[in-house]
């Protein structure tokens, strides 16, 4: 399978859009991505989300129809979304992801085919679709496959990222992931990314994955917008410091709506069938993330959106 940009940008035409409103995941791959759809689309942000919480600005409950959602995978049929997790059980076609621009979704994979799960991040997927380039130099290239541990993905699923990076055309993939496998790169991750990442706050915990080599777990970054803005302010400046990417404007927050985060077997909703479970648990967002376990958010309102 080979995946046409024009026939995706045709698909899902807002991502051709300038100057829309989005909020994105509040993780170290939401920040990243802002930075993208900012200096290149001329977006401009209004709020996060966690999988629980949302932060709104004013400007994002005026326009809660018209956001478009980051590093997301939302239900309601008007939240248009750019994500990459599997959401599908077999072929149960779920109509509130017809607005979602997800490679697995595209790709046609569902719960039974998690071993050719999209394996890239967010910000791969905008780069490739809209064909940006950065400064080849090792810090600017270390940031981006920093997200979502990528190039760890590519350390312990080679054979996957060969398939997508063939599946997605004319992107300097080898540029990216070349010598990802060894003790020299993991080196310079250690001693150069995280130190640089550890002096802005930018590190919060560590991935499942580890490291080939060395035999480190990746670092990551899960943000609270109520008290981590210099994080985020800090993580912005570093992008543009190394990626030349103009740094957003921080949305002022004005509100935030908390829902609840649960888990369940996937046997479990193959009983009901997946349609009737989101509809009976007025489900908001959801991934699958392992073939048995399903994670999802409610906020109490079925197909709609919980900003009011």
């Amino acid at each position: 399978m080979i995946l046409n940009r024009e026939n995706i940008l045709n698909c899902y035409p807002w991502m051709k859009d300038e100057e829309r409103q989005f909020i994105i995941s509040s993780d170290y791959d939401g920040i990243i991505c802002a930075s993208l759809l900012n200096h290149y689309k001329k977006w401009k942000l209004v709020g996060y989300y966690d999988m629980e919480s949302i932060w709104l600005s004013k400007e994002a409950k005026k326009n809660k129809n018209e956001i478009i959602w980051i590093d997301l995978n939302i239900l309601p049929v008007q939240g248009r979304a750019v994500g990459g997790h599997i959401i599908s059980i077999k072929d149960e076609k779920i109509e509130g992801f017809n607005t979602s621009c997800n490679p697995n979704i595209i790709a046609g994979l569902n719960s039974l085919d998690f071993d050719k799960k999209f394996p890239m991040s967010t910000i791969l997927f905008l780069m490739w679709i809209y064909q940006i380039q950065i400064p080849k130099k090792i810090m600017s290239k270390m940031l981006i496959i920093h997200s979502d541990s990528a190039w760890l993905k590519y350390q312990h699923y080679t054979k996957n990222f060969s398939w997508w990076s063939d599946a997605l055309k004319d992107f300097p993939w080898k540029w990216y992931f070349n010598n990802v496998d060894s003790k020299m790169f993991e080196t310079r991750i250690s001693d150069v990314l995280y130190p640089q990442l550890n002096s802005i706050h930018a590190i919060s915990g560590y991935s499942k994955l580890r490291s080939k080599h060395l035999n480190f777990r990746s670092r990551e970054l899960k943000l609270n917008p109520d008290w981590d803005e210099d994080v985020i302010i800090n993580l912005f400046n570093l992008f543009a410091t190394h990626l030349n990417w103009t740094p957003p404007k921080l949305p002022s927050i004005y509100e935030r709506v908390d829902g609840k985060k649960r888990k369940i077997n996937i046997r479990d909703v193959k009983k009901v069938g997946l349609s009737t479970f989101l509809k009976n648990n007025k489900v908001f967002s959801y991934t699958i993330t392992s073939p048995r376990t399903l994670s999802y958010t409610t906020f109490g309102y079925t197909y709609r959106s919980p900003i009011k």
